[in-house]
């Protein structure tokens, strides 16, 4: 496929294929496969390089900065000829090793090309900015084409998938969420919307299964050491279709070992990481209706349980997102109530990590040292201020078959208040599953479905889990006359 065939998919083909010039070039490129290889570099992992010579198992090579090294033979890697340089399918390299994994892929990312084939699984490198590779005319231009037919793209995956499953008649499963999903909706719903009655009330089905992704990441998402945007839970999205192909409904798996929901972010966040992102769109002030009604400020440092890491991401715009959130809310169908419901839970949580407690003199039972934040957050959650202190404060707790009173120490206090917080956060997430899957579903006949897995976002640190374990645990309990160190 060359430039001019290349001319449908618009201002997305230099992101998506090596222009007719530069392919020429490269096949008339200088090169000796004799000579030409790749190796171990102490700061660029590896470095291309020329072999000057060979003895006794080792080899002499100058590298491309100009130094000259002496390595193992078995530490040589061939470099591949100029014509495979930024190859769409690795799997069809003249010489597969790591560096020629690696400097394709760098290759390939400088150029913005994100995506690559590998065998049978695409590759994606994050750019951390937008590219117009993902809108209506990328969509027309990969859809009913076969994989090799068009360059690499999470839309040729999709559709790949979406073929076999009307041909094979089988369900068909696929990794990838955001943009897996808006193919599905588009491909599907396309020539539908004009049989389908009009709503007022809410988006249409495939508006609804796109928008259910932003809802669930604002309250599912958050900044971690090494990504912006990771998922902080798993997920399983089916998207139903009848026989014929036409979108019917979709379904996100709500049993509790789908989501994984991390609760412990919700009070507790690493300095360089942030909690929920919902917390942050709430505090932006872009609608300061809902910063009155949820009797908080526009700072987020007024809040211990959003404050103990990073409060702001450049690569996030808090404000726009709040708006994308609600606008998600609407299309979903939520009433009124129900989004000042969700609100106001996490407005509650707010102010359950500022409140105080102390110890009475003479005693070890803890008692309230001020009550406004447990009086804003009983207002939104509904209940009686003083039920609240009394039930942190005085637990009732069943022994045997009968119920007593039981006192707790300040300490005690402030874990109930953190295990409260995280109790809520997990079942108003669960019950915004249940309901968007309730919009979602139309009672339309389906027999097929494409399943899309998005599993939580994993990262490699160069401390182990334990360690980090460890770590987090002393910071939460070390320090124990300080209610911001609780867990």
């Amino acid at each position: 496929m060359g430039d001019a065939q290349m001319a449908e998919f618009g201002a997305a083909a230099p992101y998506l294929r090596k222009s007719d010039k530069e392919r020429l070039e490269a096949q008339t490129r200088p090169f000796d496969l004799r000579t030409e290889c790749f190796v171990p570099d102490e700061k660029e992992e590896f470095i291309k390089a020329k072999v000057t010579s060979r003895e006794g198992g080792m080899v002499t090579v100058q590298t491309e900065n100009g130094k000259t090294v002496t390595v193992r033979e078995t530490e040589v890697h061939q470099q591949n000829p100029p014509k495979f340089d930024k190859i769409e399918d690795m799997a069809m390299l003249t010489f597969l090793h790591e560096p020629a994994v690696l400097f394709n892929l760098k290759e390939r990312y400088a150029a913005w090309m994100i995506y690559t084939y590998s065998g049978l699984f695409c590759v994606t490198v994050n750019p951390y900015k937008w590219l117009p590779v993902y809108n209506a005319e990328v969509v027309a231009a990969y859809r009913g084409k076969k994989r090799s037919e068009a360059p690499p793209h999470i839309f040729s995956i999709s559709d790949n998938a979406y073929q076999y499953m009307l041909t094979d008649r089988e369900n068909q499963s696929t990794v990838n969420t955001k943009r897996v999903i808006q193919y599905f909706a588009s491909i599907a719903a396309i020539g539908d919307r004009k049989k389908e009655p009009a709503n007022t009330s809410k988006g249409t089905l495939e508006d609804q299964i796109i928008q259910a992704n932003p809802a669930l990441e604002a309250f599912g998402n958050a900044k971690t050491l090494r990504n912006d945007n990771s998922s902080r839970f798993g997920k399983f999205i089916r998207i139903h279709f009848g026989a014929t192909g036409k979108l019917a409904s979709a379904d996100i798996e709500t049993s509790y070992e789908s989501h994984l929901l991390e609760k412990s972010r919700v009070i507790f966040q690493l300095k360089a990481e942030r909690n929920y992102h919902i917390f942050y769109q709430i505090l932006s002030n872009k609608k300061p209706e809902l910063l009155d009604l949820l009797l908080v400020t526009n700072n987020p440092y007024d809040y211990n349980y959003v404050s103990q890491g990073e409060v702001t991401v450049a690569s996030i715009d808090d404000s726009e997102e709040l708006m994308a959130t609600d606008s998600a809310f609407d299309v979903l169908g939520f009433t009124p109530e129900e989004k000042v419901g969700v609100y106001k839970l996490t407005g509650a949580i707010m102010h359950y990590g500022n409140m105080k407690f102390k110890q009475k003199q003479r005693e070890e039972q803890a008692e309230p040292d001020g009550t406004e934040d447990a009086d804003k957050s009983a207002y939104l959650m509904g209940l009686n201020s003083a039920d609240l202190v009394k039930g942190l404060c005085h637990p009732r707790v069943k022994v045997g078959n009968e119920y007593v009173t039981k006192g707790q120490n300040v300490q005690q206090v402030y874990y109930s208040i953190g295990a409260l917080a995280k109790s809520v956060y997990e079942k108003m997430f669960s019950w915004m599953v249940v309901r968007i899957n309730n919009s979602l579903e139309t009672k339309q006949p389906r027999q097929y479905f494409i399943g899309v897995l998005d599993i939580a976002g994993f990262e490699i640190f160069d401390v182990s889990m334990l360690q980090q374990d460890k770590r987090r645990w002393e910071q939460r309990h070390v320090s124990k006359d300080s209610p911001k160190t609780q867990g």
